[in-house]
């Protein structure tokens, strides 16, 4: 997994007088928290932009100006109701040989067999929560798409990996493609499916059926 790193400076100082200090500084009042203690630290606002404003997963270097260096995960960030400026960030520290969990974003591979017939991808996730050691933390996580058919679920069973473990039921579905008025019925199989997962709404020519009977 790629990291960013951050630089900042440590601070004794953690009252209300010194955080709003910091803040009119342009600086963030940071948290790492998973050592022997916390360690409280700032570091620009411009320095999280790449870490907070992007779909990517990643890891942080905390560098500080005491010589420290600090591996690390975003857990925690409060940002100001109404400007929308970053508040403050906690951290949780890592180490190599520890499991941590994780978000991590899903890369939808493919064009689905039933959208190319007029269905519908419906994405449920689009990120998913693993366990694995740092170094065996994916940047994303692959799900190859291009068999779906109408009526048919990618489940999560399908993208399990040595390197890492989900934190979901083996029965959480990752994506589906469901009917639309326009789809093409390819096979008989593919119909059947598609009725069988709930997803196959009336057409126009079931509904004056219904309505003659």
């Amino acid at each position: 997994m790629k990291s960013i790193t951050i630089n900042g400076s440590k601070r004794e100082s953690v009252g209300k007088k010194a955080t709003q200090a910091l803040r009119n500084a342009g600086q963030v009042p940071c948290v790492l928290y998973g050592g022997d203690k916390p360690v409280h630290f700032s570091a620009p606002e411009l320095a999280f932009s790449k870490l907070v404003y992007t779909p990517n997963a990643h890891t942080v270097v905390i560098e500080l100006d005491n010589g420290e260096k600090l591996d690390a995960i975003l857990q925690d960030i409060q940002f100001h109701p109404v400007t929308d400026r970053i508040l403050h960030v906690d951290f949780y520290q890592t180490f190599a040989d520890k499991e941590i969990t994780m978000d991590i974003p899903v890369n939808f591979i493919g064009n689905p067999r039933g959208v190319r017939n007029g269905g519908v991808l419906r994405k449920n996730r689009r990120s998913l929560r693993v366990k694995a050691i740092p170094g065996n933390l994916p940047d994303f996580i692959d799900a190859e798409i291009s068999e779906l058919k109408i009526g048919s679920k990618l489940y999560i069973t399908k993208l399990e990996n040595e390197a890492y473990k989900f934190m979901h039921p083996d029965n959480t579905v990752v994506c589906l493609v469901r009917r639309s008025r326009a789809a093409v019925v390819e096979d008989e199989d593919e119909d059947e499916e598609g009725a069988e997962a709930g997803d196959v709404p009336a057409t126009e020519t079931d509904d004056v059926a219904a309505v003659k009977e």
